[in-house]
């Protein structure tokens, strides 16, 4: 692309359109959690290749992250397992908590302490329930009671449904122990963040033309989503189903990153351009 999307920004931010607030995610320190429920819906695959996608992207490219898989609520349905996506997307930078559940919430402790005892934040995008986070949360404060987590652990929930899904003692103990942002759904536009679900098919490919490593994820996604979408009593993703595409919770990655101003997954792809 021929600007950064630092620019682009800076840009909207002077002609007035801009809603970002202040920098939030200090690309320097902080940590990006992200956290997928993968139950039942299989927007979750799209997500995954969508942050993938800003990843590789020269403005976000250094960012500390990890990615966890598995990290339901309450919800009945079936799982959909998508390892080989994880490890595609994420190499080694990913935990299992539905194959192995304390290990990755023992992974996932020790890469928020790091990150906390070199002075970062730790920012969380709950793309499914807030249960695991509530749970690594608990173990951090019994090894440091003294750490002011309601200043430096941040998480961010766009979806009402994933709220009442995630078990209601949890729900209230994030709320209140930590620093809690719930945003507008990204499954819709124009509510103050971007919609980034779409009923109509999204013609992605060009976009990433030089970049044949992101179009295997994407591919991959879109297979192993269409063949889990509403089977077996999963959630049907209506949107999917029809040929769009629904990368909704990357509103939340959005919103620490400041990035609130892209309208919708079209506009998504246009700024990632190279």
């Amino acid at each position: 692309m021929k600007y950064g999307i630092k620019f682009v920004l800076i840009c909207l931010l002077i002609i007035g359109f801009s809603r970002a607030q202040s920098p939030r995610f200090d690309l320097d320190k902080d940590l990006l959690l992200a956290q997928f429920d993968c139950k039942t819906d299989v927007d979750d695959l799209h997500t995954v290749a969508a942050l993938t996608t800003l990843l590789s992207h020269p403005d976000f490219g250094n960012i500390k992250y990890h990615a966890v898989a598995g990290t339901y609520g309450i919800q009945e349905g079936l799982y959909v397992p998508a390892e080989e996506l994880f490890e595609l997307a994420f190499g080694a930078n990913w935990s299992d908590a539905h194959g192995n559940h304390e290990k990755a919430l023992k992974e996932v402790l020790e890469k928020v302490e790091r990150s906390l005892d070199q002075g970062g934040d730790i920012w969380v995008a709950d793309a499914g329930q807030s249960d695991f986070s509530a749970k690594w949360i608990k173990l951090l404060l019994k090894r440091q009671p003294k750490i002011k987590v309601k200043e430096r652990i941040h998480i961010v929930q766009h979806s009402n449904w994933n709220e009442e899904v995630t078990a209601p003692e949890l729900l209230e103990y994030v709320k209140e122990t930590i620093d809690y942002h719930k945003i507008p759904d990204g499954n819709t536009m124009g509510n103050g963040t971007p919609g980034f679900r779409s009923d109509q098919q999204i013609d992605w490919k060009p976009f990433l033309r030089d970049t044949p490593s992101l179009v295997k994820v994407w591919e991959m996604a879109i297979s192993i989503g269409n063949s889990y979408n509403g089977k077996e009593g999963r959630y049907v993703n209506t949107s999917i189903a029809s040929g769009g595409l629904d990368f909704s919770d990357l509103s939340e990655i959005c919103y620490i990153l400041g990035l609130e101003d892209i309208k919708d997954a079209n506009e998504f792809f246009q700024l990632l351009e190279e």
